[in-house]
């Protein structure tokens, strides 16, 4: 089924900017844990019908611990990350820490994986920081954002580079679907047996119980159907333009819906932040070898958040292989 590039595009955008509204929403009355754990449980029960029809749960049992261990990086403890930030940030400012990724994917692939750099992508670096120096700076209702809040929202992007590069040596010749399915399962495995520990603040309502389906049905499960979909018929580079459109939803919506304030510095800084994005993410045409940097600028999420941020190491047309 093909599917017009346009209206997918936005509409995943809208998907994965929304994340962060409906984590607004639900985040102060269950939770950060309560939140996630129910959002990536969901997530996983739904996308599993997909793997019965194809056969794959072969597949989801023979890499079921690397699965396990990549869900933790790549959704239980990000998710999480984002869900703390969203208590006290705006989602619009929640949606530019989480699209810092590929910035921090850059100076991770130099410092430890010993990437090739060049001089656009250290200023992609430079320039992403300096957005979140004026973003950190700006006042936030009279004050400025909590730096917890902001160290949460900017560790969360570091977990999906980690996530990555894990996934991209371990998991490299599983489907997509698999990948997802399997990662938000995992997920779930580690925050279930949390949920005691941290009870839920308040009592959900209608509101709040919408707010989670829409997380996890729409924002997760059908956020990354959309996104492979794009990526099998108009390839990755066209399909990462939803980067830069994220943020334009995140902070439209939570202007639209939940009166948070947009700034000329809130602004300011976003642009900054992706425009390093775009610099960090920038490669040598002569250069043919994937780099952490490439691989962790494909949306898994989540995220951004959900939901963008984490590479789908795994090819979508990769075999569709089917267990003896």
């Amino acid at each position: 089924m093909t599917i017009p590039f346009y209206p997918a595009l936005f509409l995943l955008a809208a998907l994965w900017g929304g994340s962060f509204l409906f984590m607004r929403v639900a985040a102060p009355v269950l939770g950060p844990v309560w939140l996630i754990a129910l959002r990536v449980l969901i997530a996983g029960l739904v996308l599993l019908p997909l793997l019965l029809q194809r056969r794959q749960m072969g597949l989801l049992r023979q890499y079921g611990g690397r699965l396990l261990w990549v869900g933790f990086l790549s959704a239980a403890l990000p998710f999480t990350l984002l869900a703390y930030s969203s208590l006290e940030l705006t989602a619009g400012l929640t949606s530019i820490l989480n699209a810092t990724v590929p910035i921090f994917a850059a100076l991770i692939g130099i410092a430890i994986y010993a990437e090739a750099v060049d001089a656009r992508r250290l200023a992609g670096v430079a320039l992403g920081f300096v957005g979140v120096l004026v973003l950190v700076g700006l006042p936030q209702d009279g004050s400025p954002p909590p730096v917890m809040s902001v160290v949460t929202g900017l560790a969360a992007a570091v977990s999906y580079v980690f996530a990555a590069n894990f996934a991209k040596r371990r998991l490299s010749q599983i489907p997509a679907i698999v990948f997802v399915t399997g990662s938000q399962l995992g997920a779930a495995v580690f925050l279930l047996p949390l949920l005691p520990v941290f009870p839920p603040p308040q009592t959900p309502d209608v509101l709040v119980i919408a707010a989670v389906l829409a997380l996890a049905v729409l924002s997760t499960a059908l956020a990354f159907i959309i996104y492979f979909q794009l990526i099998r018929e108009v390839g990755p580079t066209r399909t990462l333009t939803v980067t830069y459109l994220i943020p334009v939803f995140a902070f439209g919506l939570g202007a639209l819906l939940l009166d948070e304030r947009i700034t000329l510095l809130m602004l300011l800084g976003g642009a900054l932040v992706l425009s390093g994005v775009a610099l960090a993410n920038s490669r040598q045409a002569t250069d043919d070898v994937p780099t952490a940097s490439d691989k962790a600028t494909r949306p898994v999420a989540g995220m951004g958040d959900s939901e963008f941020s984490v590479s789908v190491p795994v090819r979508p047309d990769a075999a569709q292989k089917r267990p003896d």
